[in-house]
């Protein structure tokens, strides 16, 4: 019954994490957003500047500093009234955050299934099964070597987070307009790939 109950909870958790990224993705409240949306942006320029290690020491430094700060103000203010209060941070320190074995298992299932489907498609293609597909993987690795080149690691990320943030919302408020052109650009490409694959021999064609 334990697990059960744990399980539910673990559930509605996710649910409720899923329903306020995407909240937070498509800016319903913009303050929220704009919160998170500064702070991890001037986490990855802190990347930029310091080290992995400086940065998280800093943010745990300025987390630990509040938390304190706090702690000791209420402190205080609950002597000067002659409140018994309790400690500040009681609602969250009560919360349950541990996984049970069932939820674990659930979790490392899914992750097994999401690994063996990526390898599957990576043997799929680096062993040429089909080789139109094989050939638009290595147009794209091609792409990458530039994309690289121009850009590191870091930068990469820093772009997307800004089109996490930026793109849904767009799409959302533009939603016809891109499916038209996206759907002119499907149509071409499934027209350019049917050409390709008519004159490469042995290259199936897909349903």
């Amino acid at each position: 019954m334990q697990a059960s109950a744990d399980s539910t909870r673990m559930e509605c958790f996710w649910s409720n994490w899923k329903c306020q990224a995407i909240d937070l993705l498509y800016w319903r409240d913009v303050k929220q957003t704009g919160i998170v949306f500064g702070s991890v942006l001037l986490m990855l320029f802190s990347l930029t500047q310091f080290s992995v290690v400086s940065v998280i020491a800093y943010l745990a430094l300025a987390a630990l500093s509040a938390t304190i700060s706090f702690r000791i103000y209420k402190s205080v203010l609950q002597a000067v009234q002659k409140t018994d209060e309790g400690h500040p941070f009681k609602n969250y320190l009560d919360i349950e955050i541990s996984l049970s074995q069932e939820q674990i298992q659930k979790y490392t299932d899914c992750l097994q299934v999401y690994t063996n489907s990526i390898v599957r498609e990576l043997r799929r293609l680096f062993l040429v099964q089909d080789l139109v597909d094989s050939l638009k993987f290595a147009v794209l690795m091609w792409l990458l070597t530039y994309v690289g080149a121009l850009f590191n690691g870091l930068t990469l990320l820093i772009m997307a987070v800004v089109s996490m943030f930026s793109l849904p919302a767009v799409y959302d408020k533009y939603q016809a307009q891109i499916d038209q052109y996206l759907g002119l650009v499907r149509t071409n490409m499934n027209t350019i790939v049917a050409k390709i694959q008519a004159k490469i021999p042995g290259a199936k064609q897909k349903e």
